[in-house]
């Protein structure tokens, strides 16, 4: 192929985006299931137009967050930005988001793999409001009106490497 001008194409690895509410097992305690439910609920809508305006897609929910696939790595970070953005609007607790770039293993309509895993640690890492993303994530990432603040290489649990992160954020 190469002798005759022709590459082979690269396809570009998704981003996995998991987002999770600060505080959602306390505020069950103080106001109750209904109360909760009530909040994952709204959380469901808010995530979901974010997630479909951006060209995302919801893999799974878990209570009080969820997981999000997107074919390109900086309209996950921008989708993040709007889901801790926007959460306030609508009476949600602080959010907190994870972003991870690479090679994921689709079975059963849901995705699996290190870059999972490792999505699921950073959001894990992230305080409320933060949207925090790998180096891969911020590396391919290209939109002009967003930046991104090095965290230094961090420990998360079960990885065997200090993993570099960045917060994203909005240019002002």
């Amino acid at each position: 192929m190469a002798g005759s001008g022709l590459q082979q194409r690269v396809a570009q690895p998704p981003a996995i985006c998991f987002v999770d509410l600060t505080g959602y097992t306390r505020l069950t305690e103080e106001r109750g299931d209904e109360a909760a439910a009530q909040v994952a609920a709204r959380l469901v809508a808010l995530v979901n137009d974010i997630s479909r305006r951006r060209g995302g897609q919801a893999v799974r929910w878990l209570r009080d967050g969820g997981m999000f696939y997107f074919r390109e790595p900086g309209t996950a970070v921008v989708a993040g930005l709007d889901m801790v953005e926007r959460g306030p609007a609508v009476d949600l607790p602080p959010a907190h988001v994870g972003i991870h770039t690479g090679p994921v293993i689709s079975q059963d309509g849901d995705v699996y793999g290190r870059t999972v895993n490792l999505a699921a640690r950073i959001a894990s890492y992230a305080q409320g409001g933060q949207v925090v993303v790998s180096q891969e994530t911020a590396q391919r990432s290209s939109d002009p009106q967003v930046r991104f603040d090095p965290l230094g290489a961090v420990e998360l649990k079960g990885v065997t490497k200090p993993l570099p992160l960045y917060r994203a954020c909005r240019r002002s």
